[in-house]
């Protein structure tokens, strides 16, 4: 996937102002209009110019596509970092709506950044406040046990000389024991103001998590690759095991293969919840072998060598 430099399709500055953004919009809409221009790739040049104009005549969207740094170059591989957008709040529908349109008037660049981004807005004279979304990341450890943190929420504005600029908000929030990634914490009020006598919107923080240092999570589930050397695998042991509740003493079958996977019931994410069950710890071995780093290694190799009919690839049929 290629990146896509929404500035420069436009032709403008990064720190160019809304109404400049909007001036450039309606200039090359009308070259690139398909129903007037005479240009060859006139209908690809205007899918790009309005998918940019997209992003950028909304500063909520341009102030997160800025987020990712003006180091890119157009046509580079690009693939979205991972929270690449934590700590931005959006307005209107956040992550739940796909984005407004016909089906493919985006490229995939968009897409993977905003395909699950839909704006809203009220309506009436007593309309409710729109809800406000955030994408927030927390640790493992957070939501093994719960906590109560202070959260930094980047909200994009636009100030009276047609910049976009970002206003800190910090929150407190309770982070409950059991969250799972992609989860949505709910805090009452706290979106837009409602028009009239209509009450605020609430915001809502979706749940994503720090990579952490030796844990993987999928769902409830905890996975943990644990090095075991080859006598360990072969002849069985009982090892010691890091969780997020603690060490606990594990055993290991003879004859374990590389990637074996060995369950910890119970021990991964709590259940959170009445009628949730809490998730699983697996360890998966990691057959690891010792360095043959001195002579007396390479002999005890050598003695394997000749002492052990193996052969890794016999499956193969070599």
């Amino acid at each position: 996937m290629e990146y896509k430099d929404y500035y420069q399709l436009m032709g403008v500055e990064r720190d160019a102002t809304q109404d400049e953004i909007k001036r450039a919009y309606r200039k090359l809409a009308r070259k690139y209009h398909p129903d007037v221009s005479k240009e060859t790739d006139a209908e690809a040049r205007f899918k790009e110019v309005g998918e940019a104009y997209e992003v950028l005549k909304d500063p909520e969207k341009r102030a997160a596509y800025d987020q990712l740094g003006a180091n890119w170059q157009a046509g580079q591989d690009f693939h979205a970092p991972p929270g690449w957008d934590a700590g931005f709040e959006f307005s209107g529908g956040g992550y739940t709506g796909g984005v407004e349109g016909d089906a493919g008037a985006y490229s995939d660049f968009f897409e993977s950044l905003f395909g699950q981004f839909h704006a809203g807005g009220p309506g009436g004279i007593h309309a409710r406040g729109n809800d406000h979304h955030a994408r927030v990341l927390i640790d493992l450890e957070d939501a093994m046990h719960g906590a109560t943190r202070s959260i930094k929420l980047q909200v994009p504005e636009v100030d009276t000389s047609g910049h976009v600029t970002t206003r800190e908000r910090i929150l407190n929030v309770r982070i409950p024991k059991g969250v799972r990634q992609g989860q949505h914490i709910r805090l009452a009020g706290q979106g837009n103001a409602g028009l009239g006598e209509g009450k605020s919107g609430d915001l809502y923080l979706e749940i994503e998590f720090n990579p952490h240092s030796i844990y993987r999570i999928d769902g409830r589930d905890i996975y943990l690759d644990v090095p075991v050397a080859p006598w360990e695998a072969a002849l069985g042991a009982s090892i010691k095991v890091p969780t997020p509740a603690g060490t606990v003493d594990m055993k290991i079958k003879p004859e374990s293969a590389n990637g074996s996977k060995l369950r910890l019931k119970g021990r991964g994410l709590p259940a959170g919840s009445a009628g949730n069950r809490p998730g699983d710890l697996y360890v998966v071995l990691q057959l690891t072998l010792p360095p043959a780093a001195t002579d007396k290694a390479k002999e005890l190799y050598r003695d394997m060598q000749k002492e052990l009919d193996f052969n890794p690839r016999t499956r193969l049929g070599v």
